[in-house]
């Protein structure tokens, strides 16, 4: 029973709270809407307090536009960051917190997009020089590439097989294949082999169509296209994570980034499997990503190897730089600077880094 009241008062307190804030007196709006779709979003009281100065000083004409559109929320989350560098807050670990938090948001609502949705259901949709892998029957997994796709069948690279597995008889070979289609999933299907032939000088595979494509893993980080500079290193394995070297290493461009990996352009031919570090700027604060070499793409003719590397977990700071530069949100320091410089002690509203009730119960 005494439960029972202290929740009724604290949800009398809250409703109170709310309406003091249904109506702002500079643009008129309703801060009830905001506070509720806020709430459903998954923001503790105290966040949303922070979000509304935010959004006040970004000047969003609809303040709750941020729970559903990037660029609403990229205009918040630049507001933050500004603050948090201008006051030095930026090394708090409640304000990277908070940060980490609208991140993982910003990345729910670009995962509503429908391109990360749809996915394809048949091979007939699978893309010349797409990657894939063969699961050849009793002889093991081999590396390969799409080099044309009609309505009859599919034409593969021929998996390159050691001499010493002998002469293979390729026709009505059944296989798997596993590929990886960019901005979507991994995708699995059985098929066999129609034929074998030549194609463009090629030793080549036609096989059968599947309609029934099996969806895996889909993409957990968004990747950001870049032509960013760096440099490599293989790292000692005692070495501390993201030690930043002083001594320049071996030059390479970051084709792609996201926070839990990226694809490095490098001369030469690349090595699965290599722990590497790759090292680089961002706004001018150098970037450490520690990880592996998962997939090399080598280009024999410019003898030079695209590397996919898995990033191990890196630090809340190191993280939140990433995502800055992926999705792209840049401060903009002469925007609405009078806002952070006015005396807030003679305003209603929460000074933009305090979290005061953000452990507040969701």
């Amino acid at each position: 029973m005494l439960l029972y009241i202290l929740l009724s008062i604290v949800a009398i307190i809250s409703l109170i709270i709310l309406f003091t804030y249904k109506r702002d007196t500079k643009s008129n709006y309703s801060w009830l809407e905001f506070f509720a779709k806020g709430k459903d979003a998954g923001f503790s009281f105290g966040e949303l307090q922070l979000l509304r100065k935010l959004a006040i000083n970004a000047e969003l004409e609809d303040p709750s536009t941020l729970f559903w559109s990037e660029k609403q929320l990229d205009r918040c989350i630049g507001e933050l960051i500004k603050k948090a560098e201008l006051t030095g807050e930026g090394r708090n670990q409640e304000t990277q917190d908070f940060l980490s938090k609208l991140y993982e948001y910003r990345k729910k609502i670009e995962f509503e997009h429908p391109r990360y949705k749809k996915g394809i259901s048949s091979s007939r949709s699978i893309g010349e020089t797409q990657p894939i892998k063969v699961l050849v029957d009793g002889l093991g997994v081999f590396k390969s590439q799409v080099i044309a796709n009609s309505d009859r069948f599919i034409t593969i690279q021929k998996p390159n097989i050691p001499a010493q597995k002998g002469m293979i008889n390729w026709k009505g070979k059944r296989l798997a294949i596993y590929f990886w289609r960019k901005d979507d999933a991994g995708y699995v299907f059985d098929s066999y082999v129609l034929d074998e032939a030549m194609a463009r000088g090629t030793s080549v595979l036609q096989i059968a169509h599947s309609d029934s494509l099996f969806r895996t893993q889909k993409r957990r980080s968004i990747r950001a296209r870049t032509h960013k500079p760096a440099y490599l290193y293989l790292p000692p394995a005692e070495e501390a994570p993201e030690k930043v070297e002083v001594k320049p290493g071996l030059r390479c461009i970051i084709e792609d980034l996201s926070d839990t990996g990226c694809a490095i352009t490098i001369g030469g031919k690349g090595v699965e499997g290599l722990r590497v570090k790759v090292q680089f700027e961002i706004d001018g604060y150098p970037v450490v990503m520690n990880g592996t070499v998962r997939s090399v793409e080598y280009d024999e003719e410019k003898n030079r190897s695209l590397l996919h590397v898995e990033a191990l977990p890196p630090s809340l700071n190191t993280r939140n730089r990433i995502l800055a530069e992926v999705f792209g949100v840049k401060p903009d320091y002469n925007y609405n600077d009078n806002l952070f410089n006015e005396d807030e002690s003679n305003t209603e509203e929460t000074p933009v880094l305090s979290m005061e009730g953000s452990n507040e119960s969701k």
